[in-house]
């Protein structure tokens, strides 16, 4: 039996597997061992998930997450250890090679994760091997739902946007200036308030100030992010909750900059069960493998 998890910024998808079938799925709140202490990851995997589950005995987990670089491995494994009964492998990996492995399986490709969060590299078949760091919200994480939020209230904010749509937005959402100030600026988890209002860039899509707002989003993480690996020979697939529901326009602006997309999905649980169920023993990565790993501002996100 196995136990595979998928954790970005905002959910953890976890998926119990036994003897090739997918048996139990549990969806908790996203963990990073960059923001959060053993104890905070614990106390979510004991109250939201460990009651949802028939054992606590795997003879695998693999979890991959946000954050879950090479320095933070330890601590969310042995947080994993503490709790499960577990056989064999431990494998704690970033929430990027996720996406390479439930995407691309074991053939190369460009990988990009696009939810709460933004991220990118290329994958050869078995590993990461070039990785273009996201940065954040601040300073990169392009396309995602929290730069998606962060332009909207800039503009909404700059008055940018139509009356019309300006008084939609404020009446749907019920913030004020100072609102929005507080909750960007000194309440926790900015990130995941700010992608919180990109579905009213998606329900408004229609708009011509929103799609070039979104458009023009999307051509930057191409332009930043993508077109730095080898593009040309490579298709780009996607994973994540903007990617997937804002498919027409992902598929517009990259057909504008000259990519090639692939598989777009909102996430990579489904490949990822494809892959750990077609490993034989002779195909199965050594435990202490190690693998090249992004930056340290790792992020998915979406809800991803």
């Amino acid at each position: 039996m196995i136990l595979i998890a998928d954790s970005g910024s905002t959910k953890t998808h976890w998926s119990v597997v036994d003897r090739g079938q997918l048996v139990r799925q549990v969806f908790t709140k996203g963990m990073n061992p960059y923001f959060q202490t053993g104890e905070d990851m614990a106390a979510e995997i004991m109250n939201a998930l460990v009651p949802e589950l028939d054992t606590t005995g795997f003879d695998e987990i693999h979890f991959f997450g946000a954050g879950c670089l090479p320095e933070k491995t330890p601590l969310v494994r042995g947080v994993l250890a503490a709790i499960f009964q577990v056989d064999g492998e431990i494998e704690v990996d970033t929430d990027m090679l996720a996406a390479a492995k439930g995407l691309c399986g074991r053939n190369p490709g460009i990988v990009c994760i696009m939810g709460t969060g933004s991220n990118s590299c290329f994958y050869d078949g078995e590993k990461i091997t070039n990785n273009v760091s996201p940065l954040g919200f601040i300073l990169g994480d392009e396309g995602s739902g929290a730069v998606l939020g962060k332009l909207l209230l800039g503009d909404l904010l700059k008055n940018r946007m139509s009356a019309g749509l300006k008084e939609k937005f404020l009446g749907q959402y019920g913030l004020t200036q100072a609102e929005i100030i507080e909750r960007v600026y000194r309440r926790p988890f900015p990130n995941r308030f700010l992608a919180s209002l990109s579905p009213f860039l998606a329900e408004n899509i229609g708009e011509p100030g929103i799609y070039e707002l979104v458009l023009n989003a999307f051509k930057a993480f191409l332009t930043r992010n993508v077109m730095q690996y080898d593009y040309e020979n490579n298709k780009a697939h996607f994973i994540g909750s903007i990617a997937f529901h804002y498919k027409e326009v992902l598929t517009a602006a990259a057909r504008e900059v000259g990519v090639e997309t692939g598989t777009i999905v909102q996430s990579p649980m489904e490949g990822l069960l494809d892959y750990y169920n077609s490993l034989t023993p002779a195909h199965k990565p050594h435990p202490k493998a190690t693998q090249p790993h992004p930056g340290p501002l790792q992020r998915r996100g979406g809800k991803r």
